[in-house]
């Protein structure tokens, strides 16, 4: 007798595309957060079974590390282009955090900074010390930028500066839109206008 019934293929489907998939993880980890979504989570809305989903990515929190890794390539403020020398601090730091602005409140779904938040923490230490860590990246690309034109209060300034973004990450998270946010952002901007060292 011939079995006339399919059998369902086991693992990944062959259309599967880990880009596409990372994209995906990387747009839940930023609306719900790293502890809130779980491998029942991941494995559903990448359709692949936790075998599979473990043999394309390592562990829940390698998934993450790659999704924070896109979510800075792809999403990320570029902060060379927005501190460029040429331009004066207050100019710089008015067109960063005006990108700032836009850029955590684009998608009401998942507002906020990935990044930041992620490194704000949670339960899972791991996670918390990846987003750290490119946060910590983020923090010394400005500084460096920022030296080029202020060398002798780098470091003040681009604490200065981390810290208005993640306030700005925070208060777009807790729902001010983006036109409140860019007012935030102008007024911060001129802290170090006209100031000497």
């Amino acid at each position: 007798m011939i079995d006339t019934k399919k059998t369902k293929p086991r693992g990944r489907p062959r259309a599967f595309d880990v880009d596409e998939a990372v994209g995906k993880a990387q747009a839940m980890f930023h609306q719900r957060g790293y502890d809130a979504v779980s491998l029942t989570d991941l494995t559903g809305a990448l359709g692949i079974n936790p075998p599979s989903f473990y043999a394309a990515f390592g562990s829940k929190a390698d998934l993450y590390g790659r999704a924070l890794e896109r979510y800075a390539k792809t999403e990320g403020l570029d902060f060379e282009r927005l501190l460029a020398p040429e331009k004066s601090l207050d100019e710089a730091l008015a067109a960063l955090f005006e990108a700032a602005a836009v850029a955590y409140t684009a998608d009401p779904g998942a507002t906020g900074c990935l990044v930041i938040e992620g490194a704000r923490g949670g339960t899972d230490a791991a996670a918390c010390d990846m987003a750290k860590a490119l946060w910590r990246q983020s923090r010394q690309v400005v500084r460096d930028a920022i030296a080029r034109r202020e060398t002798d209060r780098a470091d003040e300034i681009a604490d200065y500066v981390t810290a208005v973004l993640a306030g700005i990450s925070a208060s777009a998270r807790d729902g001010l839109d983006v036109d409140r946010l860019r007012r935030i952002g102008r007024s911060a901007s001129l802290a170090f206008t006209h100031q000497k060292a």
